[in-house]
């Protein structure tokens, strides 16, 4: 298949789905694999149940995860797109580390709604060794992360936030320390805009209407009163109390449009630093917002004194 050059040059899927060594890993995926028009083996992206198991085969061959599952109708994440995010994240700690790539579980990530899923701490701790910490509302999806972290034998530290409107406190002990926080937040602001913009996804597929949210995903994956820019600007305020206990916040913005307030929040935060990282995938284009508390000739000095790996080396 043709290489995806928009993917991050360390993105090990940069050249498309390998079905023959997918397969040859994980051969229950056969069965959901079809032919497209110019005989590429490929699957149906609309049929959940054939996403659900091309994430367990990409898993299993890239990313060494021997067990996968998620609950029906919670959201199926496209790996390419997660994979970059953990990428550029790495470049963005590098740039404080002499652009070494701080590597080991002495390097601590909070990923802020990781859902059933655990995709960013699955891929993050196989990539880099980093050490994650995932958090999340909903209980049925911990017992799922719980679930794949048991069965895998994984060092991933999983807690649920009790409080909705809580981002960071309740999660973040006084003593403990983070060098990135990442999120995926909800997009839309009410349960009603997320069911059109199914609706939308649907007709535009020829597929007619159905009740299913974004091919699967629970409420609050999808929506929050507010949307994505209050989620944010809530994630800002709050980061104001952890300054000194995270070296870099991070979130996903999925609409341009959100960039200039969110950018007008920030300075209001007098933040040290941030940073628009844009990301594309195919004709996709995306990005995250970063920003930081530390002055930039203390970032290395941050790094070097929390990031140690576990044999006591500085990390990088």
């Amino acid at each position: 298949m043709a290489t995806k050059t928009m993917l991050h040059p360390r993105n090990q899927h940069r050249e498309g789905y390998d079905f023959a060594r997918l397969v040859a890993d994980t051969p229950d995926l056969a069965a959901s694999t079809t032919t497209n028009p110019v005989g590429q083996t490929t699957i149906n992206f609309q049929d959940a149940g054939a996403v659900r198991m091309l994430n367990r085969a990409l898993l299993k061959t890239y990313y060494n995860i021997d067990f996968w599952d998620i609950p029906a109708s919670y959201l199926c994440p496209p790996i390419p797109g997660r994979a970059d995010y953990i990428h550029y994240l790495a470049d963005l700690l590098a740039s404080g580390n002499d652009q070494g790539i701080p590597r080991g579980p002495g390097i601590k990530a909070l990923d802020i709604g990781t859902g059933a899923s655990l995709v960013y701490p699955l891929i993050g701790q196989s990539e880099y060794g980093w050490h994650f910490t995932g958090v999340d509302i909903d209980p049925a999806a911990i017992r799922a992360a719980k679930q794949i972290c048991h069965i895998n034998k994984l060092k991933i530290d999983v807690r649920r936030q009790n409080i909705r409107e809580n981002i960071f406190k309740g999660v973040i002990g006084p003593q403990e320390m983070f060098h990135v926080t990442l999120c995926n937040p909800p997009f839309h602001g009410s349960l009603k805009k997320a069911t059109k913009g199914t609706q939308r996804k649907w007709s535009n597929l020829g597929k007619g209407h159905s009740r299913k949210l974004n091919f699967g995903g629970q409420n609050a994956e999808l929506w929050c009163p507010g949307g994505e820019i209050r989620f944010i600007a809530g994630m800002i305020e709050q980061s104001r109390e952890f300054a000194k206990q995270c070296l870099w916040f991070s979130s996903l913005v999925s609409k341009k449009d959100n960039l200039q307030p969110l950018r007008r929040i920030l300075k209001k935060a007098r933040v040290a630093d941030f940073r628009v990282v844009e990301m594309a995938q195919g004709q996709k284009t995306s990005r995250f917002i970063a920003w930081t508390y530390i002055r930039k000739d203390e970032r290395t000095l941050y790094l070097n004194k929390v990031g140690k790996s576990a044999d006591g080396r500085s990390s990088g």
